[in-house]
């Protein structure tokens, strides 16, 4: 539909008005000098319904003597113009050089209607138009709302949308509104180029960047879809990227997109000049400051002789000094790196000069933006406040902590001037999103079987920065409920206080013969001491019982006349065959009960274990999703004591390396150990010791590795150790031939460990087991022999094997979330080990 307008005015109206032999243009009459002497309470008005008469007189500015001059008589008439509140707009001379204004009003919109509309709300598109109901219609505004809704769709990945504005008349002068839109298909981004990068693949760079290839499964996320600003983002991405691995010349050219008609889709082709790969030449420390001595910064330095320049670790070198410095007292120090190159040598000579900056100090923090999350929240993340020393670093610091909040869409921190040349007004301004979820999990794995979780959590509750999470799990093996919350500022201190409350059930498998009931109550306290180092402080307090069928604790003798005596052919049938006479019968076991240590644990009834402990945490990888670089290093200790039934002393470690090799691929390097220390008289309980299977060598079982009770008639269940040890090595690499968007990769791997040192309990008096309600059928006259004890000594194996394995497995980050299949096959491994060749394990939110 096109629009026209018959407004005229401006420059035009300045030749009318000089009476110059000029034909009037169309809308405007001519206007003769005499209409100079009139007043404004000469000019007449006609035309005009809604508008007041003074209304539009107030729009003509009288001179000096309350005359209207040429220039006012001009001015009025663009002013008029510039509302939107009208048509047209006529000056003409009336009788005597009166000056008669003769208006057509714009119709008033009566209602603003969207059709075709199935992607976007009425709401967000009624939000985001200037057009209002019962406002005044303008042709020019409409064809801006046209193009603003226009736009949204294409924010959306919708380039093909089609908005048709419809005006409907209606009477007194009231028009309907209607946008027609055709939203068309999703216009998504086909391909993804790279031009110049010769350091790192293309499929590399692709795991750099926020911009995905348009796949099969893109229905289930939006990253495939063209956003210009976000591709701009990624720019800056590859550039940050260049710069971390030694590139310091490298720019990233351009960002060229091209929409191919025949794909319906943008190409994507980033050019960049790499540059050549620098490393730290020297590193030296320079103050202008008296009595300031820079080498003491030197521990505060992430820069190392010989390492490929990071601009990051330079970064957070100028940070840490800075913020050093302010300690010291130089509130306004500024730290200002320099580097050297020296191109033949591929070094940089990286200087940090430590000199006397401006006195400039914080007058006020204004936020802007947050709807919802209180100020105090947003405010605690500085550690400068209203009258301090401005320090840049400390307000970069901030920023940083406030996207980490992930509260918000965008967090920009900029700096006007205050009210006066000491003085800035910091402007933090804000885009909130939504922090809740709910999610649907689901997933299957060898060990748990089917399992299904449904939780809701809230990162920002009441917009105070709490996190809450309730969750329900059930499947086919374990079962529970979970309740968590987390305040992360403990008495306005930068300590997070977390309180979980769980309750879990597993169930007897075809890995144990037991099944286990736990109600616990966890506090904690997470302290952040560097970026790359954490520690948290908890108490566990928890409730365990172990449920058996009532056949596998019944015990049953079987010889004589007791409960059962079996035949010659029940004797001949079994594996290996039994020797009635040799035996001497069958012994308590014959049944298939449950080994010693779980029918003293179910004789025991509920215990109640109280602990204190700790875990220190080293993490340094480039991406805690998908790694491909760094070191993560897990040290946890807990003191089993404080009260309670049980106490002991666990110990564990856990540590993994990634490194990049060539070609795209990641190696690995898993270590692991632990130690369970007896403490005081109390025995060690079989449920507190370690149980290993796949998560120590791949391709055994669940508790498929370690002591087992060797009786051959009972469930031969995992007792477990005291102490494990396990090694890993892994290479992880990309099917190069699939679209990096898949997520898929594949793995090889060898595992080598062992878990050993049974210290549980090994005997148990038989007038202890008949005296429990479970087994109060076992009177003495029925057990033979008779004498305490004797039936109920533990056989089993305990010796410290190696178990390695070797497999390949696949890796699927997929929009279900991560899974993997493994397949390994035991090289070594103990007489009584279980094995489990094929492993899956997965899950999901949706």
């Amino acid at each position: 539909m096109k629009f026209g307008l018959r407004l005229r005015g401006g420059l035009l109206a300045s030749l009318i008005l000089f009476g110059a032999p000029v034909l009037a243009p169309v809308g405007a009459a001519f206007v003769s000098s005499s209409a100079l002497a009139q007043t404004v309470q000469s000019i007449s008005v006609e035309g005009n319904r809604r508008v007041e008469v003074e209304t539009i007189r107030s729009y003509f500015k009288p001179g000096p003597g309350g005359r209207l001059d040429q220039g006012a008589i001009d001015d009025g008439l663009k002013a008029l113009i510039e509302t939107g509140l009208f048509q047209d707009v006529r000056i003409n001379r009336g009788s005597g050089g009166q000056i008669i204004v003769s208006v057509v009003e714009n119709p008033v919109i009566g209602r603003i209607a969207f059709e075709g509309n199935k992607k976007i709300k009425d709401e967000q598109l009624t939000a985001e138009v200037q057009s209002k109901a019962r406002g005044t219609f303008s042709r020019a505004m409409v064809q801006s709302d046209t193009l603003r809704i226009a736009e949204i769709y294409r924010r959306s990945g919708r380039y093909d949308v089609r908005v048709t504005p419809e005006i409907i008349e209606q009477p007194n002068n009231r028009v309907d509104l209607v946008f027609t839109v055709e939203e068309g298909a999703k216009t998504g981004v086909k391909s993804i180029e790279f031009v110049g990068n010769n350091a790192f693949s293309s499929y590399r760079l692709r795991d750099v960047i926020k911009t995905h290839e348009s796949n099969l499964l893109s229905f289930l996320a939006s990253n495939d879809i063209y956003d210009p600003d976000r591709v701009e983002a990624d720019r800056d991405l590859i550039r940050r990227f260049y710069l971390k691995n030694g590139f310091a010349d490298v720019q990233v050219v351009a960002a060229l997109t091209e929409y191919d008609p025949e794909k319906k889709g943008f190409n994507v082709t980033f050019k960049i000049e790499e540059g050549s790969q620098y490393r730290v030449g020297t590193v030296d420390f320079r103050s202008s400051i008296p009595n300031f001595d820079p080498t003491t910064m030197r521990s505060y330095s992430r820069v190392n002789v010989g390492a490929l320049y990071n601009v990051e670790s330079v970064e957070k070198s100028v940070e840490e000094m800075q913020i050093e410095a302010s300690r010291r007292g130089y509130a306004f120090a500024v730290v200002r790196p320099g580097g050297d190159r020296n191109f033949e040598a591929h070094t940089v000579a990286v200087v940090f000069n430590i000199d006397e900056g401006p006195r400039t100090y914080i007058e006020r923090i204004n936020v802007r933006g947050n709807t919802r999350t209180r100020d105090y929240v947003i405010r605690r993340e500085f550690d400068i406040s209203e009258g301090d020393a401005y320090n840049r670093a400390l307000v970069d610091r901030a920023e940083r902590r406030l996207k980490n909040l992930d509260y918000f869409k965008s967090v920009k921190i900029t700096t006007e001037p205050g009210s006066s040349s000491d003085r800035v007004v910091l402007i933090v301004d804000l885009e909130e999103k939504s922090t809740g979820d709910f999610s649907v999990s689901g997933g299957y794995s060898t060990t748990d079987g089917a399992l299904a979780e449904v939780s809701i959590s809230e990162r920002n509750l009441l917009g105070r920065g709490l996190f809450a999470k309730a969750s329900v799990t059930y499947g086919q093996y374990a079962r529970g409920y979970s309740l968590s919350f987390v305040e992360p500022y403990l008495l306005d201190y930068r300590v997070a206080l977390g309180l979980d409350l769980y309750q879990r059930q597993q169930l007897a498998n075809s890995y144990i013969s037991y099944g286990t009931k736990t109600l616990g109550f966890s506090p904690r306290l997470g302290f952040s001491l560097r970026e790359d180092l954490a520690l948290q402080l908890r108490y566990s307090i928890y409730q365990q019982e172990i449920t058996l069928p009532s056949y596998l604790a019944n015990c049953n003798n079987v010889l004589g006349s007791s409960a059962f005596n079996p035949s010659p052919a029940f004797a001949a049938s079994q594996t290996p065959p039994i020797d009635l006479t040799s035996t001497g019968g069958l012994g308590c076991y014959s049944d298939g009960e449950a080994s010693l240590p779980v029918r003293k644990e179910l004789a025991g009834g509920k215990t109640l274990t109280s602990a204190l402990g700790y875990t220190l945490t080293y993490n340094t990888l480039d991406n805690n999703k998908n790694p491909t670089d760094g070191l993560l290093v897990d040290f946890r200790q807990d003191f089993a004591g404080v009260g309670g039934d049980v106490t002991y002393l666990k110990s564990v470690v856990d540590a993994k390396y990634y490194a990049p090799l060539v070609s795209d691929i990641v190696g690995l390097v898993h270590l692991q150990g632990g130690m369970l220390n007896k403490i005081g008289n109390n025995d060690i309980r079989m449920l507190d010791q370690f149980q290993m299977g796949p998560n120590l060598v791949r391709g055994f079982a669940p508790n498929g590795i370690g002591p087992r009770d060797l009786n051959p008639f009972g469930t031969q269940d995992a007792l477990g150790g005291t102490k494990y040890w396990g090694a890993s090595f892994e290479l992880q690499m990309p099917f190069w031939f699939l679209p990096k968007e898949v997520g898929l990769k594949g793995a090889v791997y060898a595992d080598a460990g062992g878990l050993f040192d049974y210290q549980g309990p090994t005997t148990w008096s038989l007038t202890n087991e008949m005296t429990t309600t479970r087994n109060s059928n076992c009177a003495p006259s029925t057990i033979n022999p008779p004498t305490a004890g004797t039936c109920t000594g533990l056989v089993y194996d305990n010796g410290n094997v190696v178990r390695s394995s070797v497999g390949v497995g696949l890796i699927w980050q997929s929009p279900f979330g991560p899974l993997r299949f493994d397949y390994a096959v035991p090289l070594t491994k103990g007489k009584y080990d279980r094995t489990q060749e094929f492993r899956f394990g997965g899950g999901t939110s949706f």
